[in-house]
């Protein structure tokens, strides 16, 4: 009799592979579209779920959570608003008065949305390319994303740049670093496996069986070789 693979285990959602709650206590999000002015920087935090430290504003008793920008402290004031044209790191505005090539971070795909995109630490993007109507951003793949000048962005490089450049040393660290995300860890050769948990499992007289996936197989049952997109000569 079968059993369910580790990739369907994990997608049906229960409690062994669900992600500890208070990993993800600290929401990102940008104040509401109307808020203009000088606010303080009240804290910042260090939060398991996320790869840069995360800056805590209070506005209108109500605390709003974003992604600290490299040399941000605690107590500094930045500028937030949709006309706001002083570029000093950490500052919010609209991407429309960004000038080309300046580096930004925690990008709206649609205004208001809170910031979607380049969020891991020591990333950014810059500004390729703006009219009236639209402004390009190359991401850090070298794609550019068409966007409504009216998405805001904060200014600057997201902290957190060295995070990779310590070694993790002890495969215990790298267990507990991998458990506090959820994130699927040690990753094991299918032919490991046993032949219940997974099409390749056992791995008798090591012959690995071949497998195609259907295009439309779930994640579960998409394991095995990548159908091809098209077979024969051009």
């Amino acid at each position: 009799m079968g059993k369910t693979i580790i990739q369907q285990a994990r997608g049906h959602g229960s409690f062994t592979y669900r992600v500890r709650r208070r990993a993800y206590i600290y929401e990102i999000n940008y104040p509401p579209l109307l808020t203009n002015g000088k606010f303080k920087i009240m804290k910042l935090v260090n939060s398991p779920a996320h790869t840069a430290p995360l800056a805590l504003l209070v506005i209108g008793g109500k605390k709003f959570y974003v992604p600290a920008a490299q040399g941000l402290y605690e107590g500094q004031e930045i500028e937030i608003g949709t006309n706001v044209t002083n570029l000093a790191p950490g500052n919010i505005t609209s991407i429309k008065n960004i000038p080309l090539e300046t580096p930004i971070f925690n990008i709206e795909i649609r205004p208001g949305d809170g910031g979607k995109m380049i969020r891991t630490g020591g990333s950014s993007a810059f500004i390729a390319n703006k009219d009236e109507r639209i402004v390009k951003v190359l991401m850090t793949n070298r794609r550019e994303v068409s966007l409504n000048p009216e998405c805001r962005v904060t200014v600057g490089i997201i902290a957190g740049e060295g995070r990779k450049l310590k070694p993790v040393v002890t495969a215990g660290k790298k267990h507990h670093m991998m458990k506090a995300r959820n994130k699927f860890w040690p990753r094991t050769s299918a032919v490991k496996f046993n032949a219940v948990d997974h099409p390749f499992g056992s791995g008798r007289g090591k012959r690995i069986k071949s497998k195609i996936a259907k295009r439309n197989a779930p994640p579960g049952a998409k394991v095995g070789h990548l159908r091809p997109s098209r077979t024969g000569r051009k």
